[in-house]
């Protein structure tokens, strides 16, 4: 660490939630990896903080490490002193809580305060404005001559004011003493893509690999750096993507889960509600995947129920063990719905699974199977409303059979992903 022998100098890096910070491979573990041949190196994980002592044992300066989940934890750090704030993915913080913690960045130890940040590109994050000068309008990605540059700003009423030098901005608002002249803050953003990371690459080479198998927003935006990339249809899912369109149910399918996404209303002369769908999956012995059925109709509570109850049957009766997967909505009422479902399908293999982050983030991992073609789907009068429907997504206005396909792909691969003889 550059200023372990500083007296007084600190250090505080954030995380958004605590378990980013103490989860297996998380900041802390890398710390120790970092830190533990430093001498005078003291660790204290129950406070989440490294002390740096000199030749007698008295601590000089110290490395710790936070989080801040919520606009309102901010104020736990009022009246703090911290020299270098570390804020690990920058994009997961909010503007308030970032402009607030620049007013906790300051020391007297003798060391200039400052901050460092990391991030991947969020096209919609506050970031991608903030950076702006420094990413090409056109393309998305760094603009490698600016890159390392420095600005300049100052922030009055939430609204930012850049200058390439600081003197513009002394004399653009009459900053004379040296207190005022003090307020405008320097910033300077450097491109870096994996290749950079030689280290990384090294120790675990296989990482290109999973960043290449990636949906192609998420490759964009994690190893090409693009911060222009957003979700729109045909991102997604294209039909010419699709491997082949099977006359017949493969023989060889190792595993198989219906999910369905719900909804209880009837259509109405007064509006279109959305449908409820349920989309049969199926991953086969040669780790490809097969959609073999889809059911998208627009029903009411009761209905919705026993076409589940009946699907279920069938699907036991054609293809053996599956898997009936449905979504759990928030709250208590979601719970009890939950548990009602399970009773109502007792004597099947049914489970219910509370749905969290967006539409978007849960297609991907899908997405990223069908854009490098191992989805087939079997012939049936269902595919063109269906692939339609994932070739519009996410801008369509239904996104039923996307929802349910979606998360089917996810329990087939969290079925998969534990197994004992892992761990012998």
């Amino acid at each position: 660490m550059r200023y372990k022998n500083v007296p007084g100098f600190g250090c505080t890096i954030f995380r958004r939630n605590f378990n980013q910070i103490f989860s297996q491979g998380g900041l802390w573990d890398e710390s120790v990896s970092i830190y533990e041949n430093i001498k005078g190196a003291e660790p204290h994980q129950n406070l989440g903080v490294w002390y740096f002592k000199d030749k007698d044992g008295k601590r000089i300066s110290s490395v710790k490490f936070a989080h801040i989940e919520r606009d309102e934890d901010v104020h736990k750090w009022q009246g703090s002193q911290i020299c270098e704030i570390g804020l690990d993915e920058l994009t997961h913080f909010s503007e308030k809580t970032f402009f607030y913690m620049l007013s906790r960045n300051r020391s007297s130890c003798g060391v200039t305060p400052f901050v460092r940040a990391t991030c991947n590109p969020d096209a919609d994050s506050w970031v991608a404005k903030f950076i702006s000068w420094w990413i090409d309008p056109a393309t998305g990605y760094p603009i490698s001559e600016r890159s390392g540059k420095i600005r300049w700003f100052i922030r009055r009423d939430e609204t930012l004011h850049w200058a390439n030098t600081k003197e513009e901005l002394w004399e653009k608002f009459n900053l004379v003493t040296d207190e005022e002249r003090a307020e405008p803050r320097s910033v300077t953003f450097i491109m870096s893509r994996l290749e950079d990371n030689k280290e990384l690459l090294k120790v675990n080479p296989q990482y290109l690999a999973n960043l290449k198998a990636l949906s192609q927003i998420e490759r964009e935006r994690l190893l090409m750096g693009n911060w222009k990339i957003k979700a729109a249809a045909g991102l997604f899912f294209k039909r010419t993507q699709l491997g082949d369109i099977l006359e017949n149910v493969p023989k060889d399918v190792i595993r198989w889960v219906r999910c369905w996404d719900l909804a209880a209303t009837e259509k109405t002369e007064n509006g279109d509600p959305a449908y409820t769908a349920g989309v049969l999956l199926g991953k086969r012995k040669d780790g490809r995947y097969v959609v073999a059925d889809v059911i998208n109709k627009q029903m009411s509570a009761s209905d919705v129920r026993q076409t589940i109850k009946l699907t279920a049957q069938l699907d036991r009766a054609k293809y053996g063990s599956v898997r009936t997967r449905l979504p759990q909505d928030p709250g208590q009422a979601g719970k009890e719905q939950a548990q009602s479902y399970i009773k109502f399908l007792a004597g099947f293999d049914v489970k219910t699974i509370a749905e969290s982050g967006s539409k978007e983030s849960r297609a991907e991992p899908m997405a990223a199977q069908w854009q490098a073609g191992n989805f087939d789907i079997v012939a049936g009068d269902w595919n063109e409303e269906y692939l339609l429907q994932l070739e519009n997504f996410p801008d369509g206005r239904f996104k039923d059979m996307v929802d349910a396909s979606a998360n089917g792909f996810a329990e087939l691969e969290s079925s998969s992903a534990f197994n004992l003889r892992s761990l012998i």
